[in-house]
C-alpha cells in the first residue's frame, strides 16, 4: 500500500493544502478518542474482521490509519468488495447530523486525496486565479460536501468513482460560475468544439466500465470501448440495479451485443443452460430493457 507519509504519495507531490491535510490526518490518527470511535464503527458495521485481515491488525488496534489502508488497497484502486463496503458505511455515517458524521466525512476525504490531486491538476491553470492550491481547496470542499450529501451508489465499483465524478462536477460548475461573474462569454465558449473527451467524461467512462467488469458484463481494459458500448453497458447496469433485469439477463445482452459476441453455446455452458434457452432469455431481456428505456 502507498504510505500517505511517503515522499512518493500524491499529497507529497502536490504539496500545499494536500500536505496540510496529511499533517492534520497524522494528528487525527494519534487521537485516542478518534481511534476508539473508528473501532466501534467497524465492529458495529461488521467490517472489523475484514479490515483487520487486510491490514494485518488486531481488531482492538483498528483506527483511522487502518481504515484508510483498507480504503486504499494495494495498487491504489478503490474498487474491491471490502473497499466498497467500508466506503458505503462511512458515507452513511457522513450523511448524519452529529459529530461522528463530520469525522466520517473527513476520513472519506482523506481516502480520496489521490483523486483530489488528479482533479486539481486537471483544473488548475497558471492564470485567472486558478492556482494549484486554490483549486485544491475547492476540490477538497467539494469532496466533503459530496460525502455529507447522502448520495451513495450501490453498484459494484461505483462509490469511489462517483464521489470523484460528483466532486469534479461541483468544481467545474463553481469555476464556470466564477468565469461568468468575471464577464467571460460562456455561451460563445460552449460553441467551441472540443475534439477530446474531458476529465469528467473519462471518469464517467471508467466508472461504467469498472461496474461492468464487476457485474461480469465485461472483462479486460476499457481502452477500446466505444461510446455506444459504454452507453449500452450503462443501460444494462441501471436495469439490473433497479431489478428490471436479472444479472444473467444483463449478461445475455452484454455478451451478445459487442463487436465480437460470445457464442451462445459458450455463454449457455457458462450459465449451465442450453443455447436455445439462452437465446430465449436474451430475447426476453432485450424486450424488458426496451420497455424500461421507453418508460
Amino acid at each position: 500500500m502507498l504510505d500517505i507519509d511517503s515522499p512518493a504519495s500524491p499529497a507529497a507531490k502536490a504539496g500545499g493544502i494536500f500536505l496540510r491535510m496529511d499533517a492534520d490526518w497524522t494528528a487525527l490518527c494519534a487521537d485516542a478518542d478518534v481511534r476508539a470511535a473508528v473501532t466501534d464503527w467497524l465492529v458495529t458495521d461488521h467490517l472489523a474482521d475484514g479490515v483487520a485481515a487486510v491490514t494485518d491488525s488486531w481488531i482492538d488496534d483498528l483506527g483511522p490509519r487502518e481504515l484508510l489502508a483498507a480504503l486504499r488497497p494495494p495498487g491504489g484502486s478503490m474498487r474491491d468488495e471490502l473497499t466498497d463496503a467500508v466506503l458505503r458505511a462511512l458515507l452513511k455515517r457522513a450523511a448524519g447530523r452529529d459529530r461522528s458524521a463530520v469525522l466520517a466525512a473527513r476520513i472519506v476525504v482523506q481516502a480520496m486525496i489521490p483523486a483530489a490531486v488528479r482533479i486539481t491538476r486537471s483544473q488548475a491553470r497558471p492564470f485567472g486565479g486558478r492556482a494549484l492550491d486554490d483549486i485544491g481547496h475547492m476540490t477538497l470542499v467539494a469532496l466533503y460536501e459530496v460525502a455529507r450529501s447522502g448520495r451513495i451508489h450501490g453498484r459494484p465499483g461505483r462509490p469511489a468513482a462517483n464521489l470523484a465524478l460528483d466532486a469534479l462536477g461541483r468544481v467545474c460548475r463553481d469555476l464556470s460560475a466564477e468565469r461568468e461573474a468575471q464577464g467571460e462569454d460562456l455561451a460563445r465558449a460552449q460553441d467551441v468544439p472540443d475534439p477530446r473527451p474531458g476529465p469528467e467524461a473519462h471518469a464517467h467512462a471508467d466508472a461504467v466500465w469498472t461496474a461492468a467488469v464487476g457485474a461480469s458484463l465485461e472483462a479486460g481494459a476499457a481502452a477500446d470501448a466505444t461510446t455506444a458500448r459504454l452507453e449500452l453497458l450503462e443501460l444494462v447496469l441501471e436495469a439490473v440495479e433497479s431489478g428490471a433485469l436479472s444479472p444473467a439477463d444483463g449478461q445475455a445482452i452484454a455478451w451478445h451485443y459487442r463487436s465480437v459476441p460470445v457464442p451462445d453455446r459458450q455463454a449457455a455452458q457458462a450459465q449451465g443452460s442450453t443455447p436455445a434457452a439462452w437465446q430465449r432469455r436474451r430475447s426476453r431481456a432485450v424486450a424488458r430493457l426496451k420497455s424500461t428505456v421507453a418508460a
